[in-house]
């Protein structure tokens, strides 16, 4: 079971995880991740009223999981079934994700026949190709230059 404070319960968040975070697809989920910057919460708090005085502002509980199954992936004791399945692979994640992230699986409709082993398969996949995990990253962007010298000698 996914423990209280490691899991995203407003609309808000969910928005800001799933707008401003990276994504990357996988055969029966997508994966959103954003990494909160400390810039970025002290101006969320100051918005809402609550000034935070330089340095003060320490995010407790580690990162939040956020679970998105709609009723395209089955009737709702399929749903239920998934998302208890993926609740728990994010229980064991807990430990390898930053603790300023906020994580959003959005459940695709081959969820449901997945076994639960494919399924944390392509949850660590996603989040070791979004950099969240150790032991991968996107890669850079392609370069624009493919290293090829120009030909210096005239053809007509």
């Amino acid at each position: 079971m996914l423990p209280e404070p490691y899991r995203l319960h407003h609309r808000a968040d969910f928005s800001r995880t799933v707008r401003r975070g990276q994504r990357i697809g996988r055969r029966d989920l997508v994966v959103h991740a954003f990494v909160h910057t400390y810039d970025e919460l002290a101006h969320a708090t100051e918005r809402h009223g609550d000034p935070v005085a330089a340095g003060s502002f320490v995010r407790v509980g580690g990162p939040r999981f956020g679970l998105i199954v709609s009723k395209a992936v089955g009737s709702a004791v399929v749903r239920h079934r998934v998302a208890r399945r993926l609740r728990h692979m994010c229980a064991t994640l807990v430990d390898e994700v930053p603790a300023d992230a906020d994580v959003v699986i959005r459940a695709l409709p081959g969820a449901a026949t997945a076994d639960s082993a494919e399924l944390a398969r392509q949850v660590r996949s996603g989040l070791r190709k979004l950099g969240v995990t150790p032991g991968g990253g996107r890669s850079p962007a392609p370069r624009a230059h493919s290293g090829a010298r120009p030909r210096t000698d005239a053809r007509s």
